[in-house]
């Protein structure tokens, strides 16, 4: 056996997970928004969403994740790895969203290049699930089904009438929701109230969670059979790919041909080779506020408080604040979501949390930028945020990694004033370089070429002055790049 089958059979023996990383999450605003997602958010630990996930599928029996994300979020998923020191098989870039069919089809191309037949493992990167260990055994009792060529989805046990989920029937009962394979006999839409509760009392229909288990082969062919229109774009999207540092970009003219759908209706609904493994396992999709109320640690009234809030005589009641600078104080509350950030502030009750996805929309209709925009805004050097934003300046507090650079550039409209108040910045302005301490400063002409590096083993923290007629992200000119974006990219 050579090299390369000895590997390709190593990798075939493993489940290998498919972390999808592209959704917006604008149900949790104002923490999570386009810019980001709550899947990168530390909502429930000290790790992001995407980084427990990330960490609950690994060790023995699993290979390196696959990640299917947007582009101004590929820095963020390699950085949030890399503190897991989790190194990615792959990370492919959509060109834009089309729903969870093509994201996972073009995982399953991905991977069956590299490990023909291998089971995929696909899961949101957006879930809490408490008992990773509990987890991973369910999806090792799935995989017999998985290889024998069966599409196995997860259904969690219900503990309430839930609206916001589809349902999944089972074909016979599980009196304790053991996580044995069996046939899975329909899907359910999400229900109303009064549907919802008679799926619960019935005890023979489960949450769908949109995780699900498959061999590439059992996936490609289903595609194949019940949406050529789904593989074949997709397929083409692959093929013309084009490697982009550790990415594979999908090319965007055929991706554009892509329908916006579901797995769920594109494959799922229609293949007859189904079936649903049971987890009794604590879950949840922290899809709104409420849930996030729900998976916190309340005191004895209901009530959470998380950063600088505090609470009298609340009840049932989430406060959430995350600025040291502000405090967040809810008196007589019940029922009442309140979170605020520095730019933002969410009151609602907690009945209406659904309801947040259509306050986004309201406000990206009259053009609000905190309806997408976070104050803080992540590159991949690091970070910056703006302090004071007037007529003709600005002042931004900017943070770069240790080894990191910005890209060599200029600017037709500024000019920028750089104060060092933390590390040590190399700084190159047109034809001198020069190193920038502590409490020193350096000017920055408009249109001068320049650059800033960190060459320290430490963060480096500044403050910009920009002044001018114009001071948009977009007025850049972009001449060297070690990340290798393109005029005008945010990522």
């Amino acid at each position: 056996m050579s090299a390369k089958q000895f590997n390709e059979a190593t990798l075939a023996n493993l489940i290998h997970p498919v972390l999808l990383c592209g959704g917006s999450g604008t149900r949790l605003w104002p923490l999570s928004r386009k810019s980001y997602p709550k899947q990168f958010v530390k909502l429930t630990g000290e790790e992001s969403l995407y980084q427990a996930s990330a960490r609950r599928l690994s060790g023995a029996g699993f290979a390196a994740p696959s990640i299917v994300t947007a582009s101004d979020f590929r820095f963020i998923v390699i950085e949030q790895l890399a503190a897991l020191e989790i190194a990615p098989a792959d990370i492919l870039i959509e060109p834009s969203a089309k729903n969870t069919a093509a994201a996972i089809c073009a995982a399953a191309l991905s991977l069956e290049a590299r490990a023909p037949g291998a089971l995929m493992l696909v899961a949101p990167s957006d879930h809490v699930i408490p008992d990773a260990a509990r987890f991973r055994n369910a999806v090792q009792a799935a995989a017999p089904a998985a290889s024998a060529g069966q599409l196995v989805t997860f259904g969690i046990r219900p503990n309430r009438p839930e609206t916001g989920y589809g349902w999944l029937e089972l074909s016979a009962p599980t009196p304790d929701f053991a996580p044995v394979p069996q046939p899975l006999q329909s899907f359910v839409e999400k229900p109303d109230l009064a549907t919802a509760k008679a799926l619960l009392a019935g005890g023979m229909h489960l949450w769908n969670a949109g995780i699900f288990l498959f061999s590439t082969t059992a996936i490609l062919d289903a595609f194949a059979a019940h949406a050529p229109e789904v593989l074949g774009a997709t397929r083409a999207a692959f093929k013309a790919a084009e490697k982009d540092l550790s990415f594979t970009r999908l090319a965007p003219s055929p991706w554009a041909d892509l329908p916006d759908i579901s797995i769920d209706y594109a494959v799922m609904e229609r293949a007859p080779n189904l079936s649903v493994v049971p987890y009794a396992g604590a879950w949840s999709d922290l899809g709104d506020w409420q849930a996030v109320w729900r998976e916190a640690e309340a005191d004895t009234t209901g009530t959470v408080t998380a950063g600088p809030a505090s609470a009298l005589d609340c009840h049932d009641t989430l406060l959430q604040a995350t600025s040291e600078a502000q405090q967040l104080v809810g008196i007589g509350l019940t029922d009442i979501i309140a979170v605020a950030m520095p730019d933002a502030v969410l009151v609602a009750h907690k009945d209406r949390a659904q309801e947040v996805k259509q306050a986004v929309a309201v406000m990206k209709e009259k053009a609000v930028p905190q309806a997408e925009t976070l104050p803080r805004d992540y590159r991949p050097w690091g970070w910056y945020e703006s302090l004071v934003v007037g007529p003709r300046f600005q002042v931004k507090r900017i943070v770069v990694h240790p080894g990191a650079a910005l890209s060599l550039q200029s600017h037709h409209h500024r000019a920028e004033h750089w104060i060092v108040v933390e590390g040590t910045a190399k700084v190159t302005v047109d034809t001198e370089v020069k190193l920038v301490t502590e409490n020193q400063s350096v000017y920055i002409p408009l249109g001068a070429v320049h650059r800033m590096e960190n060459p320290g083993m430490v963060p480096l923290t500044l403050i910009e002055v920009q002044t001018g007629s114009y001071l948009g992200e977009d007025d850049i000119i972009r001449y060297e790049d070690v990340y290798a974006r393109g005029q005008g990219a945010k990522g």
